[in-house]
């Protein structure tokens, strides 16, 4: 339910007319964040539009010449020019290379698995390029993402949005509450093929431009390679050890396996193996039965809360929440705790292949729909109490040659 605005202010919630408001939107150069600029210069407000070098593309597949972010660039400079408004390119690579890419390549070798576009959202584009709108005079930020943002008593809330197939509040869970009172999605109320339907009707040139799947600095979908380009020589071997102890081959690095993984392991056994650890002080990567992937209890760390009272005082009993592990997982019950080690989740029904680096976000249904109400990074989880059988899985043969790991 979209709440009624106060007398005066505009469709942004913001008073005065859309001719007298400045925005700036974040142009990506796809075809969403071509439509928020479209919507809003058809409103009538001062639209300026705005898109970060972040990397250099030919550089991260190491190739010259490579097609790449510059052409977003180059979509979203034609988009401009198309809607009438001022565009600007601003170079945020070095930015970019530490905050992101850095702790990408960190992250991994240190067994994790991270989530790039949330430190992006959190260090890059709300706050480097939120700063840079300020600077502008601009009342708000607009973006592309599919998430609904809501004035509620103690300042702008986040919802999941209308399309739950395109939701994106997961990757907006470290957005502060200072930050959401400055920044708006035109597009959490839509689904893609209205927005797609939009983009014709305004004749953009993106109307027709195919959505990235990829992490945007791992184009060629080989992660392994942007970190040993970022890390030479971090990716080092070791022993591919079963959860009973014994060492059943050799990996060429940690990099080349993710907590959950089945196939590429690179050892040969009766039944099927499942990375469910990833010991980087050790070098091992972990396997077992899939029973071992099970998580319960998990562990978090800079967690960022937007309920409406302290997290210490609705949590240190245990609150019922909604929590979502991946970005495109299913939300489940569960009760959020406050401990002397720290915030602690715990899962109604369990999650296989729990991660640490990846994100527990939560959330809490209303009447509007299921509100964001904050996430933070797994720090540790812990497996259900399930003790499988070790006896049903043999090491490996003695003597063969273990397979290689393929990259992910």
């Amino acid at each position: 339910m979209t709440p009624a605005k106060p007398e005066g202010l505009n469709s942004l919630y913001l008073p005065g007319r859309p001719a007298d408001t400045r925005v700036v939107v974040a142009m990506s150069g796809g075809v969403d964040s071509s439509v928020v600029a479209a919507l809003l210069k058809s409103e009538g407000y001062d639209v300026v539009g705005i898109t970060l070098q972040l990397y250099d593309h030919g550089e991260a597949v190491g190739r010259k010449g490579a097609c790449c972010a510059g052409q977003d660039i180059q979509d979203a400079r034609r988009v401009a020019e198309a809607l009438g408004i001022p565009h600007y390119v601003l170079d945020y690579e070095a930015r970019f290379a530490h905050a992101v890419m850095g702790e990408f390549a960190d992250s991994y070798l240190a067994g994790e698995t991270p989530v790039p576009c949330v430190a992006c959202n959190q260090k890059i584009k709300f706050r480097d390029l939120l700063r840079t709108a300020e600077e502008l005079g601009a009342s708000a930020l607009a973006t592309g993402h599919y998430v609904r943002s809501r004035p509620g008593p103690r300042g702008f809330e986040l919802y999941r949005a209308q399309d739950a197939e395109r939701d994106q509040s997961y990757f907006l869970f470290a957005t502060t509450p200072a930050q959401l009172n400055f920044l708006r999605f035109p597009l959490g109320d839509l689904d893609k093929e209205t927005t797609r339907k939009l983009a014709r009707e305004f004749g953009l040139p993106t109307a027709a431009k195919s959505d990235s799947q990829d992490i945007c600095f791992v184009p060629t979908g080989r992660y392994t390679s942007v970190i040993e380009r970022l890390r030479p020589g971090a990716a080092e071997p070791g022993d591919i050890v079963h959860v009973d102890g014994h060492v059943l081959g050799r990996h060429g690095g940690i990099i080349n396996y993710t907590i959950g993984q089945r196939r590429g392991i690179g050892v040969a056994a009766a039944e099927p193996l499942y990375v469910v650890k990833l010991d980087a002080k050790r070098r091992e990567v972990v396997v077992g039965p899939r029973e071992w992937l099970r998580t319960r209890h998990i562990s978090l760390r800079d967690v960022n809360w937007l309920g409406d009272e302290p997290l210490e005082d609705v949590a240190g009993h245990g609150k019922e929440v909604l929590a979502r592990i991946r970005s495109s997982g299913p939300l489940q019950q569960a009760t959020l705790r406050v401990s002397a080690s720290g915030i602690e989740v715990e899962l109604a029904h369990g999650e296989d292949g729990v991660s640490p680096g990846q994100a527990c976000v939560f959330y809490a249904a209303d009447e509007r729909g299921e509100r964001l109400l904050g996430g933070g990074w797994i720090k540790s989880a812990e497996g259900a109490e399930v003790i499988p059988d070790r006896s049903r899985v043999r090491p490996a043969v003695a003597g063969c040659e273990p397979l290689a790991a393929s990259p992910r």
